[in-house]
């Protein structure tokens, strides 16, 4: 087995994340580019990448993390133990922020985008200890069928035929019988719980591709293969999407495909240039937010409500530097909505490069 860390994978994961936190926090909502804005139903924007991204790289980091204590014989009780207490804690934290920072437990929403990381991360990270590849290539194959014939064929409860509409769909009327509290769209979530069966999927790619990594192969050849399989995956993505359309809010399989696709040319692209050819410098940045990648997005959590809810002078900060770029300057609001992402995502970077010199990284 080959265990060299992968630069352009740390870079993948710390671009990933910082590239969440510029979307999520823009000056105001009212005024931002369409490109970082989530498509409202069918379709795709880069924003839509950004979470199948993260996943895909969890299961990229599951394959390495798992091959290599397996192969140091580090006990699976152990094993077992970390992977369970990691995902609670995942969990845990997910629900802190939402809960943050006002704690109204009587308005609590369950899901999230660090609940579904968790539930992802327990389910594939037992997959991949308990089975080997094919097993989990059927197991994702399986899951993607079955997912696409259930919303297509089975009649939403309440109409008489199937549905895919927001809020009148399958996925919809499962998570108003099972998910417990608020959902983010009042009638459903975009982070539901049937909708998570697919995102296991994407992850499951991510393993299948640490694998294929951790093989004797020469990484000409493997990138080679990740770019070929990416290209392969993303048309069958798009070719799904005429009958199963792809969507994020309630991850289609066509998603699924389409994004694993995308994910696997990046990472052969960052291979390419960073591992092979030896280009680094640039990936600096990305490292450094990655080394810890959910502590940072907990913290720009954490932080938004100094930033975006506390007022100083009447105005919250954000409102401030609105004011002042677009009102007073005059200059065009979607710009200075996005130049204050951008300065968001210059002040968690602080934080991030603190730890990453100190050497402090951060295991949630």
């Amino acid at each position: 087995m080959d265990y060299k860390r992968l630069i352009s994978l740390d870079a993948f994961r710390g671009f990933t994340i910082a590239a969440m936190i510029l979307v999520n926090y823009p000056g105001t909502w009212r005024h931002v580019y369409p490109p970082l804005l989530h498509v409202e139903w069918h379709g795709i924007t880069p924003t839509d990448l950004i979470f199948p991204f993260f996943l895909f790289i969890v299961g990229v980091a599951i394959a390495y993390a798992y091959t290599k204590r397996i192969a140091s014989g580090t006990p699976m009780r152990d094993i077992y133990i970390k992977l369970i207490t990691r995902s609670a804690k995942i969990f845990a934290v997910g629900l802190f922020l939402n809960l943050y920072p006002y704690f109204n437990f009587a308005d609590l929403r369950y899901a999230g985008v660090l609940q579904r990381i968790a539930i992802v991360f327990l389910i594939c990270g037992f997959l991949f200890l308990k089975t080997n590849w094919k097993t989990q290539l059927i197991t994702g194959i399986v899951i993607l069928i079955a997912y696409w014939l259930a919303m297509t064929l089975i009649p939403t409860p309440g109409f008489d035929k199937p549905m895919l509409e927001p809020g009148q769909n399958l996925a919809a009327w499962f998570d108003s019988k099972f998910l417990p509290g608020r959902m983010w769209q009042g009638t459903w979530d975009p982070e539901g719980y049937l909708s998570t069966l697919p995102s296991l999927v994407t992850t499951i790619s991510g393993m299948l591709t640490g694998v294929f990594l951790l093989s004797k192969r020469s990484w000409e050849q493997k990138v080679i293969y990740l770019m070929v399989v990416g290209f392969l995956l993303t048309s069958a993505g798009a070719m799904w999407h005429y009958v199963f359309p792809i969507n994020k809010n309630i991850w289609t399989s066509s998603f699924v495909l389409f994004t694993s696709g995308l994910a696997l040319m990046t990472l052969g692209s960052m291979i390419f240039a960073v591992d092979i050819l030896g280009y680094k410098k640039w990936t600096k940045f990305g490292v450094i937010y990655g080394s810890n990648a959910i502590t940072v997005y907990v913290l720009a959590g954490i932080l938004g409500y100094f930033f975006y809810r506390m007022q100083i002078g009447g105005l919250s900060l954000n409102r401030q530097f609105f004011e002042l770029f677009a009102n007073n300057l005059g200059m065009a609001p979607k710009f200075v909505s996005m130049m204050y992402a951008l300065l968001y995502v210059g002040i968690t970077f602080i934080p991030a490069y603190i730890l990453y010199r100190k050497k402090i990284f951060i295991k949630l």
